[in-house]
């Protein structure tokens, strides 16, 4: 069966709620108990995705971002009782890096029924919040044959004045929340 994603979910991280949302999905007719060995998708490890501005950078973020992606899925698939490939691998992986800008707003009335009977008088809707994120989206696709047989999102609040330090934190934990969640339990 083809492995189906919901693409496209926009969640919207609160101080307090982790700081990495993570979900996945997996082809339940793969057994992933035989698969022992992983290796970098071979035609290019990852994909940086920048949609953010027209000075965003995706070679230069993807030249920051790589080496602390190798290091985070390095140091927790031998966790997970999958070992580097010497020869040809049970697994291969890829990641794609997303970084986009989203938004959230409220209208003066948008939860309230449009019925006269609520003795309401008609007022001309407004916008009364409007809220604006930028937001990174960590992929990993691991592979069988060329076919994607688990894949996980980790998607996170990001904040413009974010050092770097905290960036590469956030990403080293967006790996570790995926990966915890592999391989997946039948």
């Amino acid at each position: 069966t083809a492995l189906t994603i919901a693409a496209g979910m926009i969640v919207a991280v609160h101080p307090g709620d982790a700081a990495v949302k993570a979900r996945v999905d997996f082809d339940k007719t793969f057994n992933f108990s035989q698969a022992r060995t992983w290796s970098w998708n071979p035609d290019g490890a990852g994909q940086v995705i920048a949609a953010r501005s027209q000075e965003d950078d995706s070679e230069d973020i993807k030249r920051r971002a790589e080496p602390i992606i190798f290091e985070a899925v390095n140091a927790e698939l031998p966790r997970r009782g999958i070992k580097p490939a010497n020869g040809a691998p049970d697994l291969t992986l890829m990641y794609y890096l997303l970084l986009t800008v989203g938004s959230s707003t409220q209208t003066l009335g948008q939860f309230l029924p449009s019925v006269a009977q609520w003795g309401l008088p008609p007022f001309p809707q407004s916008t009364t919040s409007i809220s604006v994120v930028e937001q990174g989206s960590l992929v990993l696709d691991f592979s069988s044959n060329g076919r994607v047989v688990w894949r996980g999102v980790g998607e996170a609040k990001i904040e413009t004045d974010m050092d770097q330090k905290k960036r590469s934190a956030l990403l080293r934990d967006g790996v570790r929340e995926l990966l915890k969640r592999f391989p997946p339990k039948s």
